[in-house]
């Protein structure tokens, strides 16, 4: 899966140093969040296909949708989904989804969500990469930074990930999914979005009982 380094072109300087103990419900956490930003954030060749076609789906309802996830991979090909990732998320002028904050949240893109993520980024000390083309309220950038947090990979108190969620991810996440879902262009990507909507409807469940 895709670290936040990845998307965002992080330094040894802007990364954390030394990381945490991390328990592994955590290190599940970040998994998932891992995935869900790299499949948002580039269409999948074919050896994530490969790799996903291989996954263990387990128990519960992430499970479930993890294995729909494994057999939706088997049953399409690298040029479909860039096809398919192309009418969803790039189009002709534009997709058929805009995945970031500033447009669910106002309608508009480069409004105030993206200038509410870039002094988030600030505070965690993430610098946009030189080679980094899309605004940071990209959904795909914003759960790579969720995994970083959730995996210690910043230098950031335990209550960054409620926060960070809450602002950034929380009002507008799980409608994307849910829009991914129905999107007329969804094949592969509508067992996407169906695990990312749970996910999400899970981690906001999660972040409420600490609360």
């Amino acid at each position: 899966m895709g670290s936040v380094a990845s998307v965002l072109g992080l330094t040894e300087e802007t990364a954390s140093g030394a990381a945490p103990a991390v328990d592994d419900v955590d290190h599940l956490r970040a998994r998932h969040y891992d995935l869900l930003a790299t499949l948002l954030g580039r269409a999948p060749d074919a050896d994530l296909l490969d790799a996903l076609n291989g996954l263990d789906g387990g128990e519960g309802v992430l499970g479930r949708h993890l294995a729909d996830l494994s057999r939706a991979a088997a049953a399409t090909s690298a040029h479909a989904v860039e096809r398919e990732f192309f009418a969803l998320f790039v189009g002709v002028g534009r997709g058929e989804l805009l995945p970031y904050a500033s447009y669910y949240l106002t309608g508009f893109l480069n409004e105030r969500p993206l200038a509410r993520v870039r002094e988030d980024f600030s505070a965690l000390g993430i610098e946009r990469g030189a080679t980094m083309s899309e605004p940071e309220d990209h959904l795909a950038i914003l759960l790579e930074v969720m995994a970083g947090l959730a995996a210690g990979r910043f230098d950031a108190g335990p209550e960054m990930q409620g926060r960070f969620f809450a602002r950034h991810v929380a009002p507008w996440a799980g409608r994307l999914f849910a829009d991914l879902e129905g999107a007329k262009a969804a094949k592969f990507y509508r067992t996407v979005g169906a695990l990312g909507r749970t996910f999400i409807e899970i981690e906001t469940e999660a972040f409420a009982m600490e609360g």
